[in-house]
Parts: structure tokens; sequence; C-alpha cells
């Protein structure tokens, strides 16, 4: 299981394009809304989630998590404790963690990306405490996969698939729409 974090305020692409890869690598993704199970999107999109919060189970079944980006979103799923809680299990068990645009920091403030390539939205990165910037878009380095901004989100999900699943899988979902390599 993927769990997705969405809180009001969350880019809708950096949600939604991840999620859309995701599952079209038939992956089995949960939203989770922050709070509610409807949340509204930086640009005012409602959104209702597969489930709350308070529903996360963080156990043998949790496969990755992602942390999409946008104002106030990065700072609402950061201030949540249940957020916190499963990037704490996600690291303690070795379990991926996908973060793109300004949600990278969360991972920064906590120190999880000392000594990692990594990147973010343009002035976040003084968040990245320790970590060596990337020239890439989107890069991952041990469990962490992290990608600059909502311009990237569908080759984030596909490094979210290619993290899981293999390349190939990657690559036929990257075929099936379209998207040039």
């Amino acid at each position: 299981m993927i769990y997705v974090f969405l809180a009001d305020g969350f880019e809708e692409t950096e949600a939604i394009a991840p999620i859309d890869m995701l599952r079209r690598a038939e992956l089995d993704v949960v939203t989770v809304g922050i709070k509610n199970d409807a949340v509204k999107s930086s640009h005012g999109v409602p959104v209702l989630c597969d489930m709350t919060d308070m529903q996360v189970k963080l156990d043998e079944c949790l496969e990755m998590i992602v942390l999409p980006g946008g104002m106030p979103g990065t700072l609402n799923i950061e201030a949540n404790p249940v957020v916190q809680a499963s990037i704490d299990y996600c690291v303690k068990n070795n379990i991926p963690i996908g973060a793109i645009c300004a949600a990278p920091s969360i991972l920064g403030k906590k120190g999880l990306l000392e000594g990692k390539e990594a990147i973010c939205f343009p002035g976040y990165e003084k968040f990245l405490t320790g970590a060596k910037l990337s020239d890439k878009k989107v890069v991952t380095d041990g469990i962490f996969t992290t990608a600059a901004g909502a311009g990237m989100a569908i080759e984030f999900g596909l490094e979210l698939v290619r993290v899981l699943c293999g390349k190939e899988r990657s690559d036929k979902v990257r075929a099936a729409i379209q998207c040039a390599n």
C-alpha cells in the first residue's frame, strides 16, 4: 500500500500525476486526507480522499509514502503527527519516501537528507540540511526520491514506479501515456 498524504493547500499536479502513474502501474495507492477526507488544493480544487490520517496503519503492508508540495499544503502535512510518524516508520523500516517541490524540506528539517542527493523547488534548498543538491529534476538516493516541482510531476510518478517495480514497468507506463524519455 502506498499512502499519498493530502492536506489543504496541496499542489494538485504534484499529487494527482504521481497517483495516476502509480495506479497505472497497478499499485495499491490510497489518498490520505489530513484531518478530513475532503481537502482543497492550493488552487481551490476539492478532492475527496480514500481515508483520513486517523485511519493510517503503519504495518508490513506499507510500500511507500508520497508527500506532495504546495503551500500551505507542505506546512500542513509537516505539522501532522501521523505524517511525522509515517516518515519515521519508513526510515526505520527502509521503506521508500517520495517528496516533491517544497515537501523535501520536511525530510531535510528532520536531518534525513544528510549526505543524500536531493532536489526541491527553488528557494527551499536552505531546508535540505546536509543534502548534496542535485542538478537533476528528479533524483533517488537510498529510500528518498525528491523532485523539483509541478512540471516534473509525471517524471516523479514514473520514478516512484521504477523504485517500486523496476525500469521495465516504469517504461511500460511511460509508453502507455506517450511520454517522451
